[in-house]
């Protein structure tokens, strides 16, 4: 079974307060994925950029457009602090013994107006071939009418679930799922229930560029209604142990996006 794990930016950084990694958390969640994933599952892994890639990518307006000489520095410079927090988390997962391969999704990828309608799938499916697992995050990208833009670390995804067996992904962040008014983890969004819960999805703490909870399931959503043999999970980073508990006994804490 392929699986995705993507590692929310909100949990590997404060995203309070800018480039400020969360070592530990990331330390941990490194071992967990060590130690409960199968090798004979293949593995893709993709991470947030956090407090490294969004705050700079507001103040220059980049996931609405680059045109201006000081946009493309903006640019730029958003490819680079995304960049930095990508070798941390890949330092990381090497070092718990994950067997990581940094791709660069902006080294490929082409958009139409915030949508990725290419990407070298290759490499990583090379990667998957022989047992590597991809490493792939949040990321500025070439824009056919924007100019640039920023892809989300879903967004990407997103595009590889076309391409790749994926049945399972796994989304991890600060909080225990997605909740309902009283703060009640939701067990389950289906495309026949989300309407109830529209109203109470808000936006995740601090500065996020590529919106909040209700894009995420959003988008997810769409993902499920196209794949219907796949499930999306949405839990809790923070609680130590439960990663690995997910990986090894296949447990659905959480909330679960499901086509049914």
């Amino acid at each position: 079974m392929m699986i995705f794990i993507k590692l929310g930016g909100s949990l590997i950084t404060d995203k309070r307060q800018e480039r400020s990694f969360r070592a530990d958390v990331m330390t941990r969640l490194a071992k967990e994925i060590a130690t409960g994933w199968n090798p004979n599952s293949p593995l893709l892994i993709g991470h947030g950029s956090g407090s490294f890639g969004h705050v700079i990518a507001k103040q220059h307006g980049t996931m609405q457009g680059v045109h201006t000489p000081e946009q493309w520095r903006g640019f730029a410079e958003v490819a680079t602090v995304a960049a930095e927090l990508n070798y941390l988390v890949a330092d990381a997962l090497s070092k718990a013994g994950v067997p990581v391969w940094r791709i660069q999704p902006s080294a490929s990828a082409k958009c139409r107006d915030g949508k990725i309608i290419h990407m070298a799938l290759f490499p990583i499916k090379t990667a998957l071939k022989h047992r590597i697992v991809p490493l792939v995050y949040g990321d500025v990208a070439l824009d056919e009418i924007r100019g640039g833009t920023i892809i989300s670390t879903e967004t990407v995804m997103s595009y590889l679930v076309d391409h790749l067996p994926v049945q399972r992904i796994i989304l991890l962040g600060e909080v225990p799922g997605v909740l309902d008014e009283q703060k009640a983890v939701i067990p389950r969004i289906t495309p026949q229930n989300i309407k109830q819960y529209q109203s109470i999805l808000g936006s995740s703490e601090g500065t996020d560029v590529t919106g909040g909870m209700l894009t995420k399931v959003t988008d997810m959503l769409e993902l499920v209604k196209l794949k219907p043999e796949l499930t999306i999970q949405i839990m809790d980073g923070r609680v130590p142990g439960l990663l690995h508990e997910t990986l090894v006994n296949h447990t659905h804490t959480g909330t679960l996006i499901t086509a049914q």
